[in-house]
């Protein structure tokens, strides 16, 4: 054994991960990318893309304490689609195209098998999102996190043509707000849902409640965030969408306005959109309010887009065409400077 090896640090585990993973990186390939799994960078021709006026879109982010239930489970193949899909969610938002992703894990026990399974869940998660995974990093360290315990984050960068950007120049009076649907809680406000599941209650994840209609609560809490990049790209390089919202911590009541004008205020309908189970499941067991879920929950929608009243039929239709469902859950109106950029009704 090695002094590295001695102090906690296999690199031979990591040789090993490098070679379990080549394929799932493999199957994420797309024009433009250069090279191959192993070297000190990812390279990508931008060229080959032939956008005329290329504008870079980044974003990092990561899971989140969503993490620990992915550990306490031993469920490690789909936490990696959730990473993915905040950043490309996030890009997506500016009007950019995810081009490439990197990932980083952090671990105090480099388990090839297990990190297998997380970057697997990556690879997923850049094929939804149509990225190629470049490269990445697994860092072992011991004296950091415990044998069990991991962190994981990524970097995505995204392309948009420069005049398809989306600003907040974009949404206009009378736009009218299209919700898409969530797959459930994505990937925030996962410290409100332990304190409520497990410090103030004693709830089991494999425990399978009514009103979860027969699913477990670790199942369906662990379900991978969904990516809107196949269903909305084409709307933005077809020119029918003013502004897109991702909803994601600080749930409609933060992430609507950001896609705003100083002038523009969001007015909402709730009734106008299924809610999953799991909300109201959280809001009765942890005595939530209205505005504790609003403001923590993405509570069903995933992504609002503003559109052009005259375009909202279509773009309807486009999106049913990619079997994603939408709803019509509000409109932009004129405010005062200081008045409250979103109202929930």
């Amino acid at each position: 054994m090695s002094r590295y090896q001695d102090a906690g640090v296999d690199v031979n585990a990591g040789y090993e991960l490098v070679h379990r993973i080549k394929a799932a990186v493999k199957s994420t390939a797309r024009l433009g990318v250069l090279g191959g799994i192993g070297s000190f960078g990812g390279m990508f021709d931008l060229s080959k893309l032939k956008v005329a006026q290329p504008i870079l879109v980044s974003g990092t982010d990561g899971v989140g304490t969503k993490l620990l239930i992915a550990q306490q489970m031993d469920k490690h193949d789909t936490i990696g689609i959730d990473v993915v899909a905040m950043c490309a969610n996030d890009v997506l938002a500016q009007g950019a195209a995810p081009i490439t992703f990197l990932d980083y894990i952090a671990t105090g026990h480099n388990n090839p098998a297990k990190m297998a399974e997380i970057v697997q869940g990556v690879a997923t998660g850049c094929r939804q999102a149509e990225a190629a995974l470049i490269g990445g990093e697994t860092a072992e360290m011991p004296d950091m996190y415990d044998k069990d315990e991991y962190d994981l984050a990524g970097t995505i960068v995204g392309v948009a043509e420069k005049e398809e950007l989306l600003t907040t120049n974009g949404p206009q009076k009378g736009d009218i707000l299209i919700g898409l649907p969530s797959s459930g809680l994505h990937s925030n406000g996962f410290s409100l849902v332990r304190q409520i599941l497990f410090k103030d209650h004693h709830v089991e994840l494999g425990d399978c409640p009514a009103e979860l209609g027969g699913q477990s609560v670790g199942a369906t809490i662990l379900t991978p965030t969904r990516i809107y990049v196949r269903a909305v790209l084409p709307l933005i390089h077809q020119k029918l969408i003013h502004g897109i919202s991702h909803i994601t911590g600080g749930g409609l009541i933060e992430n609507v306005p950001r896609m705003l004008g100083d002038n523009l205020q969001a007015v909402v309908d709730s009734s106008r959109w299924p809610k999953l189970p799991i909300f109201d499941y959280l809001r009765i067991l942890g005595d939530l309010t209205r505005d504790d879920c609003f403001q923590t929950f993405n509570m069903g929608l995933g992504m609002v887009l503003a559109v052009a009243p005259e375009r909202a039929a279509q773009v309807q239709r486009l999106l049913s065409e990619q079997q994603m469902p939408s709803y019509q859950i509000g409109y932009l109106r004129h405010c005062l400077p200081n008045a409250e950029k979103i109202v929930i009704k």
